[in-house]
């Protein structure tokens, strides 16, 4: 298997043991394409490839769910708010939207509503279709029908204040017409229209200045311009299509809410459709396929949303996505050009990652120069070599991706790439263990690359978030020894100078003004929340809703650290057997992400970190979220065993976090309740031996406020 890549094997073949190998390279490979698209801006590969990797994701934590883990890509979603503008806290999170690419997919998310709400198989389900705009999202918070707030998605649970740019946009109402609620959070999409943007491209280049290479790129840019009169000279328009917090229920039907939006003065993305098959969405879909070259603006698919809000509010949302809407994906577009050079990029976890070096080329309107070939492995399968002439695709956004070459295009005496074997940044090994599809630097700390980009993750907008120290300024201190390690970042003032004024006078670059941010950024950040104190360590496989879920479980930073170390010696005693089993227990975490946590406290370096951090930074008990009223729930741990008859399982667990309740997947000494259903196994046998309580069907529906 060392020489097969497991990726080239369908998931049904898949042992185990290839599983347990191959998920957590293919989470770490895709978390690596949202930083570069979301907070480097510097995408590598096609929306249709990173739609590949999600699918064949996905397609694992299903067979083999024990992997999946709240830190999955699956279960997250989002891009950093930029620092140049002030931070907005979304009330109610924006999410993105789970894809669809066949008419298969679209059948099947209508059986899993059927599923989820237990419904006929014969009963009817509205579904509203509608254009999928390619744009940026935008919220838009209105107080008495007044507009008070503009805010882009960001990571979906906070945002970039544009309330000022916002103004400028003609098609987005300063006061709704009608009856309004007291508070209303519309959403939609800000984009341009073919037309504008051509006309747009045309004046800036009689003006001298570089074109945008599509409507969308040019639609983010000027919202976010920190000159609102800038924004004001770019043609943007608005569509409405949903809302976040509101005072009072809309609408009973999501067809219902846009004539509504329609009546307070929005513009609505059109056509729309009801439909009440999966045929009628898929005819849909085929004309707005046929009619997409003369659509006013671009679209990258249909969205399809149950119509009922009562269902919606039913059926929820998994971490990064609403059960009750799809996005269905139109096909790619493709173009030929030449791959001029391979080049290797090293990533903190010591991952080298080939890139292809395109001539540039236009797709679809984009101008494209780079695309990401994975790992040598899939260079090997597609033949690719350099001077080859290759076929590029791109699929509803910017980023590329080479599917395949031009055979009877290659050159003569083209030779196939030798994958280097050891590292461009530090000369160390590079090795690749076997049945993985990644070859690592095995340099660790010693390597510049892995360092620096630790460090970057670290300063980085959901960890510690310190403004001023980005990638640029990173590898400054970097190559001067100033910052080597974490805790060097809050000893920066007293290794730079002398000058407690201005410890960076007289460097080039550095200013006054700049050094005095700098510095009153990095201490404005000796405060930190647990889980993004945990998020920002870089440990492996646990992004951010994992760090959520260890700060929620263990509460302190003293008690997770007692417990992560505990639970390295399990056993040795009975203490930290314990404390493994604790660890283990805790819903979406399985061994895979328990053993890259114990890893991470095995070693001394990390340890010597930790230590050195306690005494730089105060690090702040997790609070709990709060929970609409007062839940007995609320910090409990619940197991579902059983079948449920009032609602299905994934309803009750998803009914049972809002309420502020853990679930658990075993029973333990630390289990509250024990939901017991019909045909109950061995858990309920558990609960009884360890003295759990247990709750009928009825208990819990009463204590969870289910009529």
């Amino acid at each position: 298997m060392a020489v097969l890549t497991l990726r080239t094997l369908p998931v049904e073949n898949l042992t185990d043991g290839q599983a347990a190998d191959e998920h957590p390279r293919l989470a770490q490979e895709i978390r690596r394409h949202n930083r570069l698209y979301y907070r480097d801006s510097a995408p590598q590969i096609s929306d249709a490839e990173y739609d590949g990797l999600m699918r064949r994701l996905a397609a694992i934590e299903d067979r083999f769910p024990t992997l999946r883990s709240p830190s999955s890509p699956t279960q997250t979603v989002g891009a950093p708010p930029a620092e140049a503008f002030a931070k907005v806290a979304h009330r109610v999170p924006m999410l993105s939207l789970a894809n669809a690419f066949t008419a298969n997919e679209v059948g099947d998310f209508v059986r899993r509503v059927h599923r989820f709400l237990g419904l006929a198989e014969d009963e009817s389900v509205a579904i509203l279709a509608e254009p999928k705009i390619d744009g940026l999202s935008l919220s838009l918070r209105y107080e008495r029908g007044r507009l008070v707030q503009g805010a882009t998605r960001g990571d979906g649970s906070e945002g970039e204040d544009v309330t000022n740019n916002v103004r400028t946009i003609a098609t987005v109402p300063r006061q709704l017409s009608g009856e309004v609620p007291e508070t209303v959070e519309v959403r939609g999409e800000v984009f341009m229209h073919r037309a504008d943007f051509a006309e747009f491209n045309r004046r800036r280049v009689e003006a001298g200045q570089v074109p945008f290479a599509n409507p969308r790129n040019s639609a983010a840019g000027s919202l976010r311009q920190l000159d609102p009169k800038v924004t004001a000279e770019r043609p943007l328009r608005f569509f409405a299509y949903a809302w976040g917090e509101v005072s009072e229920p809309l609408a009973a039907t999501q067809s219902d809410a846009r004539e509504r939006l329609a009546a307070w003065g929005f513009r609505l993305n059109e056509p729309f459709r009801l439909c009440a098959t999966v045929d009628e969405m898929l005819a849909f879909y085929a004309d707005l396929q046929d009619r997409r070259d003369d659509l006013p603006f671009e679209i990258d698919g249909i969205v399809y949303k149950v119509d009922r809000i009562d269902w919606q509010e039913r059926l929820g949302f998994v971490s990064r996505a609403p059960r009750w809407a799809l996005a269905h994906k139109l096909p790619a577009e493709q173009a030929q050009t030449v791959l001029e050079r391979i080049a290797i990029q090293v990533g903190r976890t010591g991952a080298l990652t080939p890139v292809a070096h395109l001539e540039p080329v236009t797709v679809g309107g984009v101008v494209v120069s780079r695309a990401t070939l994975h790992n040598e492995d899939e260079i090997a399968r597609k033949d690719v070599r350099e001077g080859d002439t290759v076929i590029v695709q791109r699929a509803g956004d910017v980023i590329p991706q080479v599917v395949g070459i031009v055979m009877d295009r290659r050159l003569p005496g083209a030779q196939p790439y030798l994958f280097p074997h050891t590292c461009p940044e530090c000369g160390s090994q590079a090795v690749r263990a076997e049945g993985e599809v990644v070859r690592r630097c095995t340099g660790g700390l010693v390597c510049p690359a892995q360092v620096v980009e630790r460090l970057r993750h670290f300063v980085g907008r959901d960890a510690f978030d310190i403004e001023g120290l980005g990638a640029k300024q990173v590898q400054y201190f970097f190559e001067r020894g100033e910052i080597r390690t974490p805790p060097d970042i809050f000893r920066l003032a007293e290794r730079v100078g002398d000058d407690t004024a201005d410890p960076l006078a007289g460097r080039k670059g550095w200013g006054a003004v700049s050094a005095g941010n700098l510095f009153e950024s990095i201490e404005e950040r000796r405060t930190i929340a647990l889980d993004r104190f945990i998020f920002a360590l870089g440990i492996r496989q646990v992004g951010q809703a994992t760090a959520r879920l260890l700060a929620r479980h263990y509460g302190s930073l003293a008690a997770w650290r007692w417990a992560i170390l505990a639970a390295t010696s399990r056993e040795e005693v009975q203490a930290a057997g314990d404390a493994y089993a604790d660890l283990t227990n805790i819903a979406e975490i399985g061994p895979s992400v328990a053993e890259d946590l114990i890893g991470f406290f095995r070693e001394p370096h990390n340890l010597a970190v930790l230590d050195e951090l306690a005494e730089a930074v105060t690090v702040e008990d997790f609070q709990a979220p709060k929970t609409i009223g007062e839940s007995p729930l609320a910090g409990k741990t619940i197991v579902f065993t059983g079948t449920l008859e009032t609602m299905t399982r994934p309803e009750a667990k998803a009914r049972a976090e809002a309420l502020g309740a853990k679930v658990a997947s075993s029973v333990s000494r630390k289990t509250d309740y024990v939901v017991v259903g019909t045909d109950a196994g061995s858990k309920a046998a558990k609960a009884a031996e360890l003295g759990v309580t247990t709750l009928t069907e009825r208990d819990w529906c009463d204590m969870a406020g289910v009529p």
